[in-house]
């Protein structure tokens, strides 16, 4: 009998086909590697380069023009054992927060080493001016000596100046809480089970098995109503997502904090995360070169899919209903490929429409 008029593969794509591959290129980078990735609210785009072993003239850039020029200046930038403490030492994640300052998460580590003195820092940044306002440290307690600060998002409605919640992603992963108002952080959830970098986790990243892949706590996203913090292990292949009015409140222990947990399932194992004001989150896939977004039903979905597209990192949704995105050949960086650099730039910053708004917390009316 012929199976050809009733296949469902009669009307297939051919093997091997994309399904999202059409996207803009927004910048090519010739010479150095970006890993986060944000734009303003008037088109401004920033990214960062941490200094993982390359040579890094400046660690946050804006793209100007389709070129990146050191920001907000290249004396914050410039790398000296003699540095000041408010130069930037390593920044992984660049973020525009709700009333469009643009904020550098610095690690303060070279090359995932523990971190330098004065060295883990947010500093705020007025894009107005193109000045420094703020550079807030964070308290000893709230980190390890192998802490590293990956990525932060923000709610400036609650409390007297706003929290910033942030990812460490070191094995040990946790959530650290930033009281704006009154400058103390605390961790959350250190070396739970949803923080830490799953045991035994294999990665298959465009079909060559990667087993050396030890990163905790990574992608962080905010509901639009700022009462659930969501979160993932980059080892690992969970979503989860948390109260943020427990994270917030300093009298619960972090039993308490966890029974605020939920698992919302098998996303496949990503790096960064996204959000937007109709409850949807957005999750890279680096395993399969593609971007996802789980609705807010729970209803997965796939964005954008690629085959250059060799780790997709960081996500940015703008407000005009663009997706960026930030993709840089990771896996083949000496860092993660047992020393061998592979890497072919240029690296690059995309974007696709999705026609979804970003979340901004800032409490107006």
């Amino acid at each position: 009998m012929s199976s050809e008029a009733s296949s469902p593969e009669s009307a297939a794509t051919p093997l091997g086909s994309w399904v999202a591959p059409y996207y803009d290129v927004v910048a090519e980078i010739d010479d150095l590697m970006p890993t986060g990735v944000t734009v303003t609210d008037d088109g401004r785009v920033f990214v960062s380069f941490p200094r993982w072993g390359d040579d890094v003239p400046y660690t946050v850039a804006e793209i100007v023009d389709g070129k990146a020029v050191a920001y907000p200046d290249p004396a914050i930038n410039e790398w000296s054992e003699k540095r000041n403490a408010d130069q930037l030492v390593s920044v992984q994640s660049v973020i525009t927060d709700p009333v469009g300052h643009v904020w550098l998460l610095d690690t303060g580590s070279l090359s995932f080493a523990p971190w330098l003195e004065n060295g883990p820092k947010l500093v705020e940044v007025d894009p107005a001016t193109d000045e420094v306002v703020r550079i807030v440290r964070l308290d000893p307690a709230a980190v390890t000596a192998t802490t590293y600060l990956n990525d932060v998002r923000f709610d400036l409605s609650r409390g007297t100046g706003g929290y910033a919640y942030l990812t460490d992603s070191q094995p040990e992963g946790a959530l650290i809480v930033v009281d704006l108002g009154s400058g103390e952080s605390w961790a959350r959830l250190r070396g739970h089970a949803t923080t830490v970098a799953t045991t035994g986790f294999r990665a298959v990243v465009q079909g060559v098995v990667r087993e050396n892949y030890q990163v905790g706590a990574d992608g962080i996203a905010i509901s639009a109503d700022g009462s659930l913090l969501y979160y993932c292990p980059l080892s690992s292949r969970r979503l989860y997502s948390v109260e943020t009015s427990a994270l917030l409140d300093r009298s619960l222990d972090d039993d308490q904090v966890a029974a605020t947990i939920v698992d919302l399932g098998d996303k496949g194992a990503s790096d960064g995360l996204e959000s937007d004001t109709a409850g949807a989150v957005y999750s890279t896939a680096y395993e399969h070169s593609a971007v996802l977004k789980r609705d807010a039903d729970g209803t997965w979905s796939t964005v954008l899919h690629g085959p250059a597209l060799l780790w997709p990192d960081t996500l940015a949704l703008a407000a005009d209903g663009y997706l960026y995105v930030s993709v840089n050949q990771l896996p083949r960086t000496p860092l993660f490929n047992d020393g061998v650099e592979t890497r072919v730039p240029p690296y690059q910053i995309i974007r696709v429409h999705v026609g979804a708004s970003p979340i901004r917390l800032t409490g107006a009316a």
